[in-house]
């Protein structure tokens, strides 16, 4: 049973010495429990070789360790490899591994599906399922990594919350796993190279200023238009474009870093030269870096990516009001792993 076992992955190093001093344990064992947990993460604590199979059977009475297990995985033709992730209570989770010839960028989710609706999103067909715990976001991180290195011989060098879930609404784990992730108690990885990616959430996102977070913040904007934006993302006739722009501000005064924004072209939707004026417009408020994404088809034939023509037209146009603009080619496509395609499902 484990409903009276705590999470281990909630305690500090004193809170772990502690337990062992009470019960009987030398304390420098925590040091290296702890290690087992942040710097060499295990899935299990039979894992922690180093500890007596005594200590090993009492942590097992007292704790669980809420860790993730692969349960399935795809590799594309283009090396992006998906990863289905099965937790503790059977629930499914996909992150995935992007390659390039000198990189490795981790995506990791951060919830059990999506409550926010975006309707191009497969993930928010799946509605909420539940918050994932700090273990469960944190051991994303370490398996992607094992898999950058045993596939490819690649160190891990970024990650983007940009899997399933909105992470401002899993707001203390992220924030506790992605401390850990640049901790040098933990994986030692550069709050540089950590994106959190949201919808746009304007009360959360000046929470993470005053939290001073130095990880970057990227928005999934997709219109600048508040009509039409509410008409496929929801959470926007709740947070209106003005109320983003002045949380935006406010980020950007307090941290003193640049916004990224990420702009889906979808065909007749958003990627007309009247949407990329308006586009170009919103982002006036503050330095910002901008990634123009190709649309990858979901279920939902409604939505359908721009020409190329359209493309290059949109991109030139926002290049020509002097804004940094980078073109986000599609990885993954032909296993379901780009981006809006992820929807905890296996083949």
């Amino acid at each position: 049973m484990t409903e009276n076992k705590k999470d281990i992955l909630t305690l500090s190093l004193e809170e772990i010495k502690e337990f062992l001093v009470k019960k009987g344990e030398k304390a420098f064992r925590a040091k290296q429990i702890y290690e087992w947990l942040w710097k060499k993460p295990v899935n299990s604590f039979e894992g922690m070789t180093n500890i007596s199979k005594d200590l090993r059977s009492l942590l097992n009475e007292n704790f669980i360790l809420q860790s993730v297990h692969i349960e399935n995985m795809q590799i594309s033709k283009d090396k992006t490899i998906k990863v289905v992730f099965e937790l503790f209570d059977g629930a499914l989770i996909e992150g995935v591994l992007i390659p390039t010839e000198n990189r490795a960028t981790a995506c990791i989710s951060s919830q059990v599906g999506c409550s926010l609706g975006c309707e191009f999103c497969a993930t928010a067909k799946m509605g909420l399922g539940r918050n994932l715990s700090v273990g469960e976001i944190y051991a994303q991180v370490a398996e992607i990594m094992k898999l950058a290195n045993e596939k490819y011989n690649l160190s891990l060098t970024n990650i983007v919350l940009m899997g399933m879930g909105e992470p401002l609404l899993n707001y203390d784990n992220v924030l506790k796993a992605m401390e850990m992730v640049s901790s040098e108690d933990g994986l030692a990885m550069s709050p540089q190279r950590i994106t959190l990616s949201t919808v746009g959430l304007p009360r959360m996102i000046k929470k993470l200023a005053d939290d001073k977070v130095r990880f970057n913040l990227a928005v999934s904007l997709h219109s600048a238009n508040d009509k039409k934006r509410s008409g496929f993302m929801p959470v926007n006739q709740r947070n209106s474009l003005t109320e983003l722009r002045d949380a935006l501000i406010y980020f950007n005064e307090k941290t003193g870093q640049r916004i990224t924004f990420e702009y889906l072209l979808m065909e007749g939707l958003n990627d007309s030269l009247k949407d990329a004026k308006e586009f170009a417009e919103y982002c006036k408020s503050f330095p910002v870096k901008i990634n123009v994404i190709e649309y990858n088809s979901t279920s939902d034939k409604r939505f359908k990516r721009s020409s190329n023509t359209t493309f290059d037209e949109f991109v030139t146009f926002l290049k020509a009001r002097n804004l940094v603009v980078n073109i986000r080619r599609s990885r993954g496509m032909d296993i379901d792993a780009a981006c809006g395609q992820l929807a905890g499902k296996k083949k």
